[in-house]
């Protein structure tokens, strides 16, 4: 199994595990200014999260989802790649099958 394999717009677990995953790492403040003020927490350490969902995702995990703030997203959301380590746990937390099994309708 290869990235394309991954379709991460009918995922986005990667993005609903953890409230501490959307941080800020390697981000100066004029990359963080780009961020809409309501979207970053209230430490401004990342991203801010309903429960362990970053609030810039919108859509259904496993069904249809986005990042709204895709060409301004933190550093540590572009290290995230398909079928990465991390892309396979959040996967599994949210209970979605492998990619290489159909989903049950």
């Amino acid at each position: 199994m290869d990235a394309a394999d991954f379709d991460c717009t009918s995922c986005g677990a990667c993005c609903a595990t953890s409230s501490e995953w959307p941080r800020f790492t390697l981000e100066d403040d004029a990359q963080i200014a780009l961020i809409p003020p309501e979207l970053i927490s209230a430490d401004e350490g990342g991203m801010r999260c309903t429960g362990a969902r970053c609030n810039a995702l919108s859509g259904e995990i496993g069904k249809t989802t986005a990042c709204t703030i895709y060409a301004v997203r933190p550093d540590v959301c572009h290290a995230c790649m398909p079928g990465d380590p991390e892309c396979l746990f959040a996967r599994r937390a949210w209970g979605l099958p492998p990619l290489d099994v159909p989903a049950s309708a």
